[in-house]
């Protein structure tokens, strides 16, 4: 079958983030949907898309409580958690002519459209055996926590459309505590879409099962976030924490335009231009539950991290995990699967019933006042 790179462009057309289509598409392409594919391949949902079509609207704060809705450019609101794709634009991709094809090995890299089981996706890279190429791919970031604040934001994945919103436990609203030398979370801190750590599943690593959100992520660059913003992130390493008995990756990325991001490729390379970050991540996950009275946090691999290679089959794995979730392969729980863009999902609403459920949306109530708790630093031994 023909590339339609090989032919005259038809117009293009703009196509904000979803399960099914994304970024920038030629006119008539269908990208491939998640129905169909075996346990051997690896489909992603919205393949070479760009945060571009989005933006996140924040709602009024009141005491604190913020909550950020996501809408895309046409104004519809989305769910951050579903319909912004997992996979962003390649920097190198913008560098290298758009027909040109380099092969190593067994692996050639097509920057066109790349045609995959009869259907084309507009992709950065696929090898022969239809995965991604790893070296190239960048993925989408939704910031929930910036650097240096304390303030529990997340992904509400037990409400529709998944707006960005403050915890709260036992009527109060979290926040986490400094652990010194620190203050708060020390990266931009958040998750990536279309993943899912299935609680029904036991991850054959860590022996446990997973924590029910997407994956985390810690964003290293230099940059101080805003929570809903989305950021497009290379991918470096993975920490495998082991938090009350569930498993809860921790992917450590960094920013795509971030000034160190030319010469940070992978775990190793953030030891070598940022001694320290790493061990300093160990002792805020193992102490910072420690101040609410529960015990030190573990680890697999007794607190090793993983490189990149082996964090991006862990993001694969999340992303099936998701993908069946949606396509009610899956038990979700109380998990909301409601979304305005993942082609075949059966939890596909219309623009009018997600325009509802935000109107319907309760009020915000005021929260307690910030206690001065929240600045004091917690000491513990090394």
């Amino acid at each position: 079958m023909a590339c339609p790179c090989d032919q005259a462009s038809p117009p293009s057309r703009s196509v904000t983030s979803g399960g099914g289509e994304a970024g920038t598409q030629t006119a008539g392409l269908q990208p491939r949907g998640a129905g169909g594919a075996s346990s051997s391949e690896w489909h992603p949902e919205g393949l070479g898309s760009t945060p571009g079509g989005l933006s996140a609207r924040r709602e009024p704060v009141v005491c604190g409580l913020g909550v950020t809705r996501f809408e895309n450019t046409d104004g519809k609101y989305i769910s951050p958690f579903h319909d912004i794709p997992l996979f962003a634009g390649s920097k190198e991709d913008k560098e290298i002519p758009a027909k040109r094809s380099k092969t190593t090995g067994t692996e050639v890299l097509l920057q066109c459209c790349v045609c995959l089981g009869g259907e084309y996706h507009r992709t950065i890279g696929i090898s022969f055996n239809q995965t991604v190429a790893l070296t190239l791919i960048l993925f989408n970031m939704i910031v929930e926590v910036p650097r240096w604040t304390n303030a529990k934001m997340e992904i509400a994945t037990e409400e529709p459309l998944n707006p960005i919103k403050q915890d709260i436990k036992k009527g109060k609203l979290r926040y986490v505590a400094n652990i010194f030398p620190h203050k708060g979370y020390i990266w931009n801190y958040g998750a990536l879409p279309q993943t899912w750590e299935d609680p029904n599943h036991t991850d054959n690593i860590t022996g446990c099962c997973g924590d029910n959100d997407p994956i985390d992520v810690c964003e290293i660059g230099s940059k101080i976030r805003s929570s809903g913003e989305i950021v497009q992130v290379k991918v470096l390493g993975v920490l495998a924490l082991v938090d009350e008995g569930e498993t809860d990756w921790k992917i450590i990325a960094i920013s795509a335009d971030d000034p160190e991001a030319q010469k940070i490729h992978d775990i190793d390379d953030v030891k070598k231009h940022k001694p320290g970050y790493l061990e300093a991540t160990v002792d805020w996950f193992r102490l910072y539950k420690v101040p609410d009275g529960k015990p030190e946090n573990q680890f697999a691999f007794n607190g090793e991290f993983k490189d990149k290679d082996f964090a991006v089959e862990i993001i694969k794995s999340t992303h099936e995990h998701w993908k069946a979730l949606l396509h009610k392969k899956a038990e979700g729980g109380t998990i909301k699967c409601t979304n305005v863009l993942v082609n075949g999902s059966p939890f596909c609403c219309s623009e009018e019933d997600a325009r509802m459920i935000v109107q319907s949306a309760p009020m915000h109530v005021n929260g307690d006042s910030v206690s001065p708790e929240v600045d004091s630093w917690h000491f513990f031994p090394k």
